[in-house]
């Protein structure tokens, strides 16, 4: 791999392809030459990188020539249809969408987990469900030592996980309740503002839903777990941006408090603000635009054998996207 190499953002103008852009200059990625690819409604905006405009350009199956990595932020159609001609090329691609995640021949890479994953690409790797990291951040330091059988979760998920249009939604039904006028809804079936929807994602025969089975197939691949088990609960909340989940996990091995809690501090990419006596647990208003998850109420389980519960927070357009991905892209530098 070029260690300066030429990097597209792919999906560029998005929430995610703007955050790409962020994380990329922040953590300074040794970025030859960046070039930025959307659709064509897209086409001559200009973005800001490193202190230089940059002009975007028209996603076609000729934008590849050249590129060494494809940071795909695009919706799961774009990635089926041109991650492919991306990799035909000669440019390795990291996936945001859904649609390679459950692709034998795709590594499912969250860095902090499994790395070494990242040496068997064959020119595509993915990106988890930003749930799915978000929780594996504090469940699988706590797998390692403790081995986990199964866990049940809850999430609260941010609108910003829906995109911008929601991010508007939100801001529209505040304002419309206050001043007393009638609620408006485009993006979700019910009003969001000051109500919780209990449905990401689209129901499955089973009564689940798409988004809450990702934990359980995605956490088996990253965490090469084929017997994990997850019953969970997706949940959209009122929060502009951090999702948040609250997971008790059982565990094959004796577990306490204070060894988890030991355990988690040493964790990557993870803080334990755990100190329920002086109100201190992490929330999204404090994980939002940072690149660690935070864990806290860690507590035994009194309802399930030698568990844990914690609650767990995390910002989804960073850990959950661009920041998971950026990473990805570091790892290869090192092949």
């Amino acid at each position: 791999m070029n260690k300066t190499p030429h990097v597209a953002v792919v999906g560029a103008t998005g929430a995610v392809g703007i955050e790409m852009l962020k994380v990329l200059e922040r953590r300074r990625f040794p970025v030859g030459q960046l070039t930025l690819l959307a659709s064509a409604r897209s086409v001559g905006k200009k973005l800001t990188f490193a202190g230089k405009e940059i002009t975007v350009t028209e996603l076609t199956k000729d934008s590849f020539k050249g590129i060494d990595i494809a940071l795909f932020s695009a919706g799961g159609s774009i990635s089926r249809e041109f991650a492919p001609i991306a990799a035909a090329a000669g440019c390795v691609v990291v996936d945001n969408s859904s649609a390679f995640r459950q692709d034998d021949r795709v590594p499912l890479v969250v860095p902090e987990i499994n790395a070494a994953d990242v040496r068997n690409h064959h020119g595509i790797l993915a990106n988890p469900n930003c749930t799915t990291a978000i929780t594996l951040m504090a469940l699988y330091p706590l797998h390692r030592a403790f081995g986990v059988k199964r866990i049940i979760a809850s999430s609260y998920q941010a609108v910003s996980g829906t995109g911008a249009k929601a991010i508007e939604e939100l801001e529209r039904q505040v304002q419309q309740i206050a001043a007393g006028q009638p609620i408006t809804r485009e993006v979700y079936p019910y009003q969001i503002a000051f109500n919780v929807l209990p449905q990401v994602d689209s129901f499955q025969p089973d009564g689940y839903t798409k988004e809450e089975m990702k934990m359980q197939n995605e956490g088996r691949k990253i965490m090469h777990h084929p017997g994990f088990r997850a019953s969970v609960t997706c949940v959209r909340v009122p929060v502009y941006r951090s999702h948040s989940v609250a997971v008790s996990a059982e565990f094959e091995k004796p577990v306490t408090v204070e060894a988890a809690r030991a355990i988690l501090a040493d964790a990557p990419g993870l803080d334990v603000v755990d100190d329920p006596a002086k109100q201190r647990y992490p929330m999204p208003l404090f994980t939002s635009e940072k690149d660690n998850c935070e864990v806290g109420r860690i507590r035994m389980d009194c309802a399930l054998d030698n568990a844990l519960c914690f609650w767990v927070s995390g910002d989804q357009l960073l850990k959950g996207a661009a920041l998971n991905a950026v990473q990805i892209a570091e790892e290869l530098l090192k092949l």
